[in-house]
């Protein structure tokens, strides 16, 4: 047996997840009709506000024709109003209708001549020139500059993790490698089938060596903490679950404490359950042939 202490250790916490594109957009046009042209292919690094689609301009230029007559319309019309000559419900009707053709043109615009929101990479193309828009995105982009990934941590650690908290990104692509992380989002809620919760994670990608996809485990440091620790090899599991349970003496007798595993250091492990503090002595040796309430005898 050996009497449990506390230690101090340092609470790090080690998570999978995939990493995915900060921001993802569809390339769609409000507008249905033909596709005349399109500027990129797949793989090419646009620019924000750069040209990716032009779609049929006729309904275009028509709303702008339409724009220009009625703009000469209002400037006749004003000092016709201000000599009285035109009533005020005539020169308002035609102010109306040059608004609303104004605020159509605008829409018609950004849906004729769709250009990027943000800079990134054309991830895949769905159309060819002169095809008939149906629906589907026309163009997908992608942001690789910067990453972003969703974690799932315990819900016991909630307490301990912060926005703006940093960590590291590790993938075996680049062994011996970390990346710098930072968390953005903690979601505010826990899920009550797995008792996580969820944290949002922004990479910084400038040289792009990251790809959206890829596997990776997150590091991050929570802190220095007292815990009890105890040889690995000492913690049983049940057969046909993950239910761990370790042996103490309680007063000569093999007491079987069902517990949680924290982190793990080397040969030894985190034990947490309400039986377990410091005083305790912990049965490390033997163990395995020891059965709840069976009279012991310490060597």
């Amino acid at each position: 047996t050996m009497t449990l202490q506390e230690q101090e250790i340092e609470r790090v916490l080690n998570l999978s997840t995939n990493l995915q594109s900060y921001l993802t957009q569809n390339v769609a046009p409000s507008l249905t009709g033909k596709i005349e042209h399109i500027f990129v292919e797949v793989g090419d690094r646009v620019k924000e506000g750069d040209m990716l689609v032009r779609m049929d301009q006729n309904q275009y230029l028509t709303s702008k024709i339409q724009l220009a007559n009625l703009e000469k319309e209002l400037g006749r019309l004003e000092p016709l109003l201000a000599t009285g000559t035109v009533s005020q419900q005539t020169y308002d009707q035609t102010k109306v209708s040059y608004d609303q053709l104004k605020q159509n043109l605008s829409f018609l615009e950004a849906n004729t001549y769709v250009k990027a929101p943000f800079a990134g990479v054309i991830a895949a193309k769905t159309y060819e020139d002169g095809e008939l828009y149906g629906g589907q995105p026309i163009v997908v982009l992608t942001q690789v500059k910067k990453l972003k990934a969703l974690i799932a941590v315990p819900e016991n650690y909630y307490p301990l993790v912060k926005e703006g908290a940093e960590l590291t990104i590790h993938s075996d692509i680049y062994p011996g490698e970390t990346f710098p992380a930072t968390i953005e989002v903690v979601y505010p809620t826990v899920d009550a089938a797995s008792h996580t919760f969820q944290c949002k994670v922004v990479i910084p990608n400038a040289d792009e060596r990251l790809k959206p996809g890829m596997y990776v485990t997150t590091t991050l440091g929570l802190g220095k903490e007292n815990a009890i620790v105890v040889p690995y090899q000492s913690v049983e599991k049940l057969i046909g679950s993950n239910e761990r349970y370790v042996f103490i003496n309680e007063n000569g007798y093999a007491k079987r404490v069902g517990v949680k595993l924290g982190q793990r250091f080397d040969e030894n492990v985190e034990i947490i359950a309400p039986e377990i503090h410091a005083g305790v002595e912990y049965i490390h040796v033997g163990q395995s042939k020891l059965v709840d309430g069976v009279k012991i005898q310490v060597k």
